[in-house]
Formats: structure tokens, C-alpha cells, sequence
């Protein structure tokens, strides 16, 4: 097979786990190991586009929250002022290596938001995200393979 065979599996990868990274109730693992799957030469390629969109729909919830930041003002803002306050601390108490448990189901997307609301820097961020993300795909890539192999 060659790689523009398998393009289209890629991109369908990265906008599935794109979607997956924000708020939307998806799940990008299966269809990942689908890939992987059916296409073990091209593992490297499949977990370099999950990782990618991924990443990227982690930084979209950053954006949002530092978005939604400059409505503190308002009304109808969905964090108080003593939950935002909140937020920083345990931001500024852990850092920004918290932003490595950006994979974690239920409060990955909530880590990533609050890092946003917090103004923690957007390309640090950035990297600690991708960190969190590549190495928890690399760890289930690399763990079913072994499940397979043995």
C-alpha cells in the first residue's frame, strides 16, 4: 500500500480526534487502533495525525476559555469570581505540567478550558498538552500491539 492510499483514513483520524478534544462526547481510540490495525506500516502516520488533532482540539477549548475570560464581567459568565480565583491557584500551585492529564477522560477538556480562563501561556500550554496527548496515545498504541503480539 501506498500513502495516499491511507490519506483519507489519516484525515478522518485527526478530525475524529480533533472533535473528540473538545466539549463533543467523542471517542477517538477505536477508530485509531482500527487504523493501526489495518494498517501496522503506517502506525508512525496514524499516531502523528491523532496526536496532531487532538492537540490541536485541546488548544480550541485553551482558546475558549481565554475567550470566555474577557466576559468575567458579565452577568450571565458561567465561573465566579471566587472559582476563577480558584482555578489559578491550583494552576499556579501544580503548573503547567497538570496540563499533561489533558488526556484524561471527563477532565481533559476542563484542564485544557481552565488553562485558557487561567491566561497560562498559550505555546506552553501547547507543548504540555501535546506531551499528555502523544505519550497516552503512544501508550495505547504500544499496549494493544503487545496484547496482540503475546
Amino acid at each position: 500500500m501506498i500513502f495516499t492510499d491511507i490519506v483519507p483514513e489519516l484525515l478522518s483520524l485527526f478530525f475524529v480526534s480533533f472533535l473528540a478534544a473538545t466539549l463533543l462526547p467523542l471517542g477517538s481510540e477505536l477508530l485509531l487502533l482500527g487504523v493501526v490495525n489495518q494498517h501496522p506500516e503506517f502506525t508512525w502516520h496514524a499516531w502523528c495525525s491523532v496526536t496532531l488533532g487532538n492537540t490541536l482540539g485541546g488548544m480550541t477549548n485553551w482558546l475558549l476559555g481565554s475567550y470566555l475570560l474577557h466576559f468575567q464581567d458579565h452577568r450571565w459568565f458561567p465561573v465566579s469570581a471566587s472559582r476563577l480565583a480558584q482555578v489559578q491557584k491550583i494552576f499556579h500551585r501544580y503548573g503547567q505540567p497538570i496540563l499533561l492529564l489533558s488526556w484524561m477522560p471527563l477532565i481533559g477538556d476542563g484542564l485544557c478550558l481552565a488553562a485558557g480562563v487561567a491566561k497560562l501561556h498559550w505555546f506552553k500550554s501547547l507543548i504540555w498538552i501535546a506531551v499528555g496527548k502523544s505519550m497516552r496515545y503512544g501508550a495505547l498504541i504500544w499496549g494493544t500491539n503487545a496484547l496482540v503480539l503475546s
